[in-house]
Parts: C-alpha cells; sequence; structure tokens
C-alpha cells in the first residue's frame, strides 16, 4: 500500500507546495528559491524523524537518493532550456517527496508516471493557455501569424508534398490507417508558426525598468550608457539587473506560460494512477 499514514503526510506537504508555487507563478511569474528549498528541508526532516522513530534509515536515504535522482532531471530539464530554474528547483525538490516506496522498482514506476502525466498534462495546459492568450489578444496575434506564415510557408509547402507522396505510398500499399503519420507531419508546421506567433505577440511585454526582475529574458539585446546586455537564456544577472534599474528605460520582457500548474497537472495524476490502478505499481 503506497499511500499509507507515513505518505500521507509527504503527499499532502508535496501538494501544499505546489500549490503554492502555482499561487507564485500565477502572480510574479517566479517561484521563490526560499520556497522550493523549504520544501526540501522540511520532507527531509520528516523523513529523518520517522526514520529515528521506526529505527528504519530507508526512509530518509530514499528521500535523499530521489533528491538526487530529480537533480539530475530537474538539470537536465534546465539546460536543455525547457524548464526556468525555478521549475527546475521545484522539480528537484518533489524528489523528496515521490520516493513512496521500500522498493526501488516501484519508485521507478513513480517517477516515471510522475513524469508522464507532467509531460502530457502540461502539453494539454499549454496549448488551452495559449488559446487564451490568443483570445485576449487577437488583433496582434492575427497580424503576427500572417507574418510568421510567410516567413515559414515553404515549410508547410514541403511538409504539403511529402504528405502528398505519402498518401500516394500508403495507397499502393493499402494501409490508409498509416495515412494518421503524413496528417501529423502536415500539422507541424501549422503548429509550429501558431506557437511563434503567441510567442512574438503575446508574451512579449514592454515593461518599466523597476518591474523587471532577476531571471527575466530579455527580448533582445539592449545597450544601457553605451554597454550591451546581451539576451540569455538564463535571463538577466544580478548585475545587469542593476545596470536596467538605474537606467529607467522602458524594457521589451518575453515572458514564458506558467508551467507549475504542470507540476499539480502531474502530481494530481499520479495519485489518480495510485489510486484508480494500484496494481500497476
Amino acid at each position: 500500500m503506497l499511500i499509507n499514514f507515513e505518505n500521507l503526510f509527504l503527499i499532502v506537504l508535496g501538494l501544499v507546495w505546489i500549490v503554492g508555487a502555482v499561487f507564485q507563478d500565477m502572480k510574479r511569474r517566479e517561484v521563490d528559491n526560499l520556497w522550493n528549498f523549504s520544501l526540501i528541508g522540511f520532507a527531509l526532516v520528516y523523513r529523518l524523524v520517522i526514520s529515528v522513530w521506526g529505527w528504519n534509515y530507508w526512509f530518509v536515504l530514499n528521500g535523499l537518493i530521489g533528491l538526487g535522482v530529480f537533480f539530475i532531471l530537474g538539470n537536465l530539464f534546465y539546460y536543455s532550456r525547457m524548464f526556468a530554474g525555478g521549475d527546475a528547483k521545484l522539480l528537484m525538490a518533489l524528489g523528496v517527496i515521490l520516493p513512496l516506496s521500500f522498493n526501488w522498482l516501484i519508485n521507478l514506476k513513480i517517477f516515471g508516471y510522475f513524469i508522464l502525466m507532467f509531460l502530457a498534462g502540461g502539453s494539454v495546459y499549454a496549448l488551452i493557455y495559449s488559446f487564451f492568450l490568443v483570445i485576449v489578444n487577437w488583433k496582434i496575434f492575427s497580424k503576427e501569424f500572417l507574418r510568421q506564415w510567410g516567413k515559414y510557408e515553404k515549410m508547410f509547402l514541403i511538409s504539403l508534398v511529402f504528405v502528398l507522396l505519402w498518401g500516394v505510398f500508403v495507397f499502393f500499399i493499402s494501409q490508409i490507417r498509416f495515412i494518421l503519420i503524413g496528417l501529423v507531419i502536415l500539422l507541424f508546421p501549422v503548429l509550429f508558426i501558431f506557437a511563434k506567433s503567441v510567442e512574438e505577440s503575446c508574451l512579449v511585454k514592454s515593461v518599466s525598468a523597476e518591474k523587471v526582475t532577476q531571471g527575466d529574458w530579455l527580448y533582445k539585446d539592449i545597450f544601457i550608457k553605451g554597454r550591451k546586455i546581451k539576451l540569455d537564456w538564463q535571463g538577466v544577472s544580478r548585475r545587469e539587473l542593476g545596470m536596467i534599474k538605474k537606467s529607467k528605460k522602458k524594457i521589451l520582457i518575453k515572458y514564458g506560460i506558467p508551467f507549475t500548474p504542470s507540476f499539480l497537472l502531474g502530481f494530481v495524476g499520479l495519485l489518480f494512477l495510485m489510486w484508480k490502478f494500484w496494481w500497476v505499481f
């Protein structure tokens, strides 16, 4: 039984911290480092207390191993530019929560299903959020979509030619179900152009210097008193932030879609699987 009394506290702790991270991310587009690190601290202290009480060091050791596994995953996602720093640290913190079994084959299944639910739920959430942004910013989005379509039209035409050839191939081998592959290939450039249009029209904002925060992504290189601050995927550094705030200029900042709701979807989805399909684990 994975959801026992000891694990129930960890699950509630994880849910509370994820919900708190979602509120921070939605309000300020960042999650405090202290918030993520405090989850690591509380979860490890709890595991240590239970280990001492029950004379079983594996309960706290499992948390440390989970932290190590998710530290690697968090850095992998961060340096592949899928995550911002706060998202990576929240993932690391959940590594202390998720080892809910003393059997590490089961723990690996838990990790795998969480990542699967996280990515699937995150993809659906990001698509819905993007459509919401499009509705709110329809005028500027429609203009940007036409501009991006003109820029990447050749990509769509190449895909269309490939799909037509693929359709002929499928017809000759009499395997109509394979036509879905062609439709996916045709859909890819449309989704790519859609995503680029959302990014350029809905996620770029002009903000005053005092509202820029460390880690914000510049839309393009800027010059302040003859000094160049380069666009960097790691965001604005502390030194650069000081220069920007002193300039009192309007700065173009590129915001990402708040990604912490994906953690909540992944965590809740995992709990649903453990409750409804417990035999899988």
